[in-house]
């Protein structure tokens, strides 16, 4: 059994292959012989030292977007059984603290993840909480099903985004995130839903996942292009899904009167842009955050197991375990959309 260490920021190399043990499983522990595993912009910034969702002490095996096969579990577990698909929720709350007990567990003050701070997707085998196993259609390819998570995190973002049937939806960035932000905005009832994404390979499969319009924001302007598509001054909800202070501002540039800023993305610790106050009280704007997936996780693989989204267009690159590192510089580079590894 292999995994694949993150060793530290700053450790040459930051990656090793070790061998690993599991202990005797405990009542509620399932073995996971893990098939696939999604790179994120979390893993990311863990690569950089920059700040996740939770703190990272190092040596772990990183992933926390991964499917496989149940190959073994606990005395007392009665959720899942051996030969199970099953697609991962990583997020673990206490269920105890201020924020937990308000309805809020996504602020949990004792948040944890698995594939953050203890060992996750980037391994042969997990041992995860029967809690977080969350089974999935045979059929269902691996890849697809490790998308359960990011799917569960959009969801989440959608609710706060609450779009109206019949709004206009703008999504700022052609990632994963905001190719899976363009289906949602679709089945969520919006008339138009354009993309906003300088990348041509993102824009053109941005129109096969059911963008209407596609705008490139590099050489063409955005506010002008939102009126001639939709006919009418500004987007009803914008989606940002970039984490950075340009894409911000296109959102505010772009929104039209009353509408919802929806900050989906990540963005650094210390980012800040300009608040356009006026425009916030002039249009009435409503600017809304989204928070991991606090019990959407079931619903996203309800959708996935419904085969209603196209996700498998949105998987371009595959690594080994081997080549971690090299997957992680794949998904920060524009030729790629999501990169999974294949343990």
């Amino acid at each position: 059994m292999r995994g694949t260490f993150f060793l530290g920021v700053d450790k040459t190399p930051k990656f090793e292959v070790r061998d690993m043990e599991f202990a005797p499983l405990r009542g509620h522990d399932v073995l996971v012989r893990n098939k696939a595993c999604g790179i994120c912009g979390t893993d990311v910034h863990i690569y950089h030292g920059e700040a996740g969702s939770a703190d990272v002490a190092p040596p772990v095996v990183l992933g926390h977007e991964f499917s496989g096969v149940v190959e073994k579990v606990g005395a007392e577990v009665t959720k899942v059984k051996p030969g199970d698909h099953v697609a991962m929720d990583p997020n673990i709350y206490c269920n105890h603290c201020r924020p937990c007990r308000m309805g809020k567990k996504q602020n949990c003050e004792n948040l944890f993840a698995l594939g953050v701070n203890v060992n996750g997707g980037f391994a042969e085998y997990a041992v995860c909480p029967d809690t977080q196993c969350f089974k999935v259609k045979e059929e269902i390819d691996f890849d697809v099903a490790a998308m359960a998570e990011p799917l569960a995190c959009v969801l989440h973002g959608i609710d706060q985004a609450a779009i109206k049937p019949g709004q206009d939806v703008l999504v700022i960035g052609g990632g994963t995130i905001g190719l899976l932000m363009v289906q949602m905005a679709k089945i969520s009832g919006a008339s138009t839903v354009v993309l906003s994404e300088p990348i041509e390979m993102r824009r053109k499969i941005g129109m096969e996942v059911g963008a209407d319009a596609a705008i490139d924001p590099i050489h063409e302007d955005v506010p002008s292009r939102i009126k001639e598509i939709c006919g009418h001054a500004g987007a009803d909800v914008i989606i940002e899904c970039v984490g950075k202070g340009f894409a911000v501002e296109q959102a505010f540039k772009a929104a039209g009167l009353g509408a919802t800023i929806l900050l989906f993305s990540v963005p650094g610790v210390d980012a800040t842009v300009p608040l356009p106050l006026f425009d916030v009280y002039k249009k009435e704007l409503k600017i809304v955050g989204s928070m991991i997936n606090p019990d959407t996780h079931q619903r996203a693989v309800n959708l996935i197991d419904s085969g209603r989204l196209e996700i498998k267009k949105l998987i371009t690159h595959v690594y080994d375990l081997e080549h971690l590192e090299d997957a992680i510089h794949m998904q920060m580079s524009s030729e790629s959309i999501k990169v999974v590894v294949h343990p």
